[in-house]
Formats: structure tokens, C-alpha cells, sequence
């Protein structure tokens, strides 16, 4: 789940010949001609049928030991697939002017970007439209050496179900000079966008969003839909950020699960509570959700009400420290979703979830090097490794996802 959690590097291999997933012929795209100085698309200088199997073969190499892994399922179409763009802003003392991208690999240097064959194109476009909106109203970009300046970063958040569009301007200082005339331009050039917020990042740090936020017109938040289920999205709310594979991984999740009306069912690490909302509508019994960022818990409880589960509820919390207390609380369910970061789940959280000992385990991981560790340690306690689906969330890019299903051993 890419944007939380960023990765250390595959090492590069030589990838097979043949794919590995039952993809047919996708559109042609001229390389990125800066994914070289960007980084962010590591698997570029392949064609994307050997991106599958180059993935194929590391989820083989990581996984295998612990079972057959299923053929990886790609994209149709691998293009301007992300529903969330997120770009920095510095004045470009060489150029003369203001400029926009993503910082370089390692590094906090801006590559200029117009626009990506990863990021929605509408958001893309509005970037520009306020790159350029910033000269027209004298307004500057932030400066990371002298912490002065006014815009740090833009973050464009689109639905691709409904349309809606969220724009975020993440400034150094809550001073908006013309931010009436600026919104209203910005308005006129993009009606398409249905809500745009003033964050406040006033602190030097590396972390895009700062902790006051200001909605300067609409609602402050969009709607989404995903596996039959709406979803309110605010601009710190963690959201999958490819619909189309999210889908195609929580129907298998929930295949995995093997729900049939009456399970009591943990959503560790439950965000705004897609999985736990989805396993709600799809027959769990009764669902609890647990997440540490406030913002997404106030999400989930509105998403719920939304969608009228009345047999679910998210409460505010660490994953680890909640299961730990319900191990020594005796509590027990029948399936535990755990979706955790990229650094996989803590050896707390899965000394507990084994003392909870559920049936069914459904293990969402974006990073196959730490679910092999987990997987290895649910093994050796009591745990069958069932199924492993890897799915393609991250096209271009070394990220892998894949759903395990887990069941519990008689001791």
C-alpha cells in the first residue's frame, strides 16, 4: 500500500521471457523520460508482460517455500492508474522560475514533471494549472534551505467512481495572499474539482502534510465507491491508491475469508475501513476495526453509518497493543484481516494474534520480503499456509501485493 510505506529496493534480476500472468496486450507508451532521474518507476526499462514475471519470479523465490503461488494478476490497462498525486514545489534559481515534480530518489531534489504514465492525468493537469497560477498572483514557492516561502507541496486526490476531486495546497504559513481570487481561477480552470483545502505545514520536516487544514470551498472531503461500498476520503485518510486492483485484491481477500454470516472478524490496521466494511456487506457476522491515525477512525465511523453497517465498529488504537490486551482478555475471532505497512507486522502483533488463535487468517501485505518473515513465524505457530495471490497494484514500479490465506492447525 504504496504511499504510507516506502520500500527498500529489489535487487535487480534478469526477468523470464514469458509473463506469468494471464495478461494479453496492453497499450504502447514511449518510455518516461525522466524515470531514470525520478526512480519511482524502477521496472520502466521492461516491457510490462516481463514486469509481471519478473514479479512472478520474486514472489516465487520469496514465497514458494511456503506453497504454490498463484499466477500474479496485472493490469489491463498499467497507465495512469493512481487515484492520489502528490507533487513538491521550489523555485528553480538556474531556470529562473517556479517548478513542480517529485523529489529524486534519496535525494530532495526536484525533478520537474508535467506529467506521469502512473498519476491520474487530471490531477496532473491541475498541478500545472497552479504552478502556473502561483506567477499570475505573485504567490512563491517554499524554500527547504530558508523555510520561507508559501507553497510546499500540491496533493491532488481524485474518485474514479464518482468523479469528485479533491485539491490540497500544503503551505509553509497560514497567510494566503488573494485567496478568494486564487480559488475562484483555480474554479474557473477546473470545475471538475469538487473541494480544495489549505494545509499548514509551518515546521521543516520531511512529512507533506502539516496539522492544521483549512477547507476553503466544498465539503473538505470526496466519495468514493469501492466493492459496492462508499467511501469518504479526507486528505490525511490512507486510501488504496490503484481502485481497479483493490478490487480485484479485496474480492479474494474476502474469497479467502469464507464468510458465511455469522464470524465475529478483526480488521487489524483497518485505515477508513475499506476491508472491514466490505467484510461487513459480504457476511461477516460482526466486525471491529482497529487503526492508530485518528483521522481515519473518524472516516470509518462516518463510512459505516454511511453504508448503514450496523455490525460494524472502528475504534482508535495501535494494532499490536489491542490484540495484545485481548489475548490476556481471552477475546477470540473467527477471522483477522491484518493489512499492515511495508515493514510487515511486529513480533508483538503475531505473538498475540496467535494467542487470539482465529480461525482464518487473511494476510494483506505490499512487501513479499516481510510477509515471508511473517509467514515463517504464523508456520511455525500453529498456522497452514492455504493460498498466496499476488496481484499487480503498483505497475512499473518493484511493489508487489499479495492476499494469504491462513487456517489454524489443531495443536
Amino acid at each position: 500500500m504504496e504511499n504510507r510505506r516506502p520500500s527498500r529496493p529489489a535487487p535487480r534480476r534478469s526477468a523470464p521471457a514469458r509473463p506469468q500472468g494471464p495478461q494479453g496486450e496492453t497499450a504502447v507508451h514511449a518510455p518516461c523520460p525522466v524515470y531514470r532521474k525520478c526512480g519511482g518507476c524502477q521496472l520502466q526499462n521492461l516491457s510490462y508482460p516481463r514486469q509481471l514475471a519478473w514479479k512472478q519470479d520474486r514472489c516465487q523465490k520469496l514465497l514458494g517455500k511456503f506453497g504454490k503461488v498463484s499466477p500474479l494478476v496485472g493490469m489491463e490497462n498499467p497507465y495512469h492508474y493512481r487515484n492520489k498525486v502528490q507533487a513538491a514545489f521550489s523555485y528553480d534559481k538556474r531556470r529562473g522560475k517556479i517548478v513542480s515534480g517529485v523529489y529524486q530518489s534519496s535525494t530532495h531534489r526536484i525533478v520537474p514533471i508535467d506529467s506521469c504514465q502512473t498519476e491520474d492525468e487530471t490531477a496532473d493537469r491541475i498541478i500545472v494549472s497552479v504552478r502556473k497560477l502561483l506567477g499570475d498572483f505573485k504567490l512563491t514557492a517554499y524554500d527547504e534551505n530558508t523555510g520561507r516561502g508559501f507553497l510546499r507541496h500540491v496533493l491532488v486526490k481524485r474518485a474514479f467512481s464518482t468523479g469528485q476531486v479533491m485539491v490540497v495546497l500544503v503551505t509553509g504559513t497560514p497567510v494566503f495572499t488573494a485567496k478568494k481570487h486564487f480559488v475562484t481561477k483555480l474554479l474557473q480552470l477546473h470545475p471538475e474539482i469538487t473541494t480544495i483545502l489549505q494545509n499548514i505545514n509551518d515546521r521543516r520536516t520531511s512529512l507533506v502534510l502539516g496539522d492544521r487544514e483549512k477547507v476553503l470551498y466544498g465539503s473538505g472531503t470526496i466519495v468514493d465507491q469501492l466493492c459496492g461500498c462508499t467511501f469518504r476520503i479526507s486528505a490525511k485518510s490512507f486510501y488504496q491508491i490503484n481502485p481497479v486492483q483493490t478490487e480485484v485484491l479485496y474480492n479474494k481477500a474476502m474469497e479467502f475469508a469464507g464468510l458465511s454470516g455469522k464470524e465475529k472478524v478483526l480488521d487489524a490496521y483497518c485505515g477508513i475501513g475499506t476491508i472491514g466494511l466490505v467484510a461487513a456487506k459480504r457476511g461477516a457476522g460482526q466486525v471491529l476495526g482497529v487503526e492508530v491515525n485518528p483521522d481515519a477512525v473518524r472516516d470509518a465511523i462516518q463510512n459505516a453509518k454511511e453504508n448503514g453497517a450496523k455490525n460494524a465498529w472502528f475504534t482508535c488504537g495501535d494494532a499490536g497493543d489491542f490484540l495484545e490486551e485481548a489475548a490476556l482478555n481471552g477475546e477470540r475471532w473467527d477471522v483477522v484481516f491484518l493489512d499492515p505497512p511495508r515493514a510487515g507486522a511486529s513480533r508483538e502483533f503475531l505473538t498475540a494474534l496467535c494467542a487470539c488463535a482465529p480461525k482464518r487468517v487473511v494476510y494483506i501485505s505490499c512487501d513479499p520480503e516481510t510477509l515471508a518473515r511473517d509467514l515463517g513465524f504464523l508456520q511455525a505457530n500453529h498456522y497452514r499456509i492455504e493460498a498466496i495471490q499476488p496481484v499487480d497494484m503498483f505497475p512499473h514500479t518493484q511493489h508487489i501485493e499479495c492476499v494469504v490465506k491462513l487456517t489454524r492447525r489443531e495443536k
